[in-house]
């Protein structure tokens, strides 16, 4: 499903260039669940943001689905995004002036979905969620684990392979972050590609696959249980 080979990305900072990605090699198959730790600066974010397609290596290849998409056009990339990953972050990126269902159709308005279906969709994804009395909410109406709540029915409305979540639990507290970690876990259950980025180690833990990086590289990847 995700396949990296000898992925770099270099930023240009002054008169100085930075390695965020040093010949990075990964492959994820559908359906796995993988937790990205390391340390602030490590390049957990920036392999995320590759492997999302929101931003683009400086060298390397990328092939999702099988599909080579290292040179799409941006148009081609929004369409891959659209329809392939589904995002969740740590702030949420909730758009203010919308009510949660009007935050969790945006995607489906986007792609060009009638009306009829956005609206069944719409109601669906907010009952899954448990959302019902505060669909017409707006983000500031909302405590962090139901903005979190939406947020993950925004990710999934279009029904993606795969969902990426960056911190997904850092700006909650206790309680609030165990919910949304069974939520995100139900989904992989459900067959979903579940990749992780986090700082906290029982949140990496539960992945059945843990990857570290360090100073922009991958320096162990191993599976649950594992002594490696």
């Amino acid at each position: 499903m995700i396949r990296l080979n000898g992925i770099n990305r270099n930023f240009t900072v002054g008169d100085q260039i930075v390695h965020a990605l040093k010949d990075v090699d990964l492959a994820i198959a559908a359906g796995e669940y993988v937790s990205v730790m390391g340390p602030s600066g490590s390049g957990k974010s920036t392999l995320l943001n590759t492997i999302s397609l929101l931003d683009r290596p400086s060298f390397g290849n990328y092939e999702l689905n099988g599909k080579n998409v290292t040179d799409l056009s941006d148009q081609e990339l929004a369409r891959v995004r659209r329809e392939n990953i589904g995002f969740v972050f740590q702030f949420f990126h909730l758009i203010a002036r919308l009510t949660a269902a009007e935050n969790i159709e945006m995607p489906l308005i986007l792609a060009g979905v009638d009306r009829n279906q956005r609206t069944q969709r719409v109601e669906q994804a907010i009952a899954a969620y448990g959302l019902g009395n505060r669909a017409d909410h707006r983000p500031d109406q909302l405590s962090g684990g139901q903005r979190q709540r939406v947020a993950i029915a925004r990710a999934t409305i279009m029904r993606p392979g795969i969902i990426l979540a960056d911190e997904p639990t850092g700006n909650l507290d206790r309680h609030s972050g165990i919910e949304i970690v069974d939520l995100l876990e139900r989904l992989n259950r459900d067959g979903v590609t579940l990749l992780v980025v986090t700082h906290d180690p029982a949140l990496g833990k539960r992945a059945a696959r843990r990857i570290t990086m360090v100073d922009g590289a991958i320096v162990s990847d191993s599976l649950a249980g594992s002594t490696d």
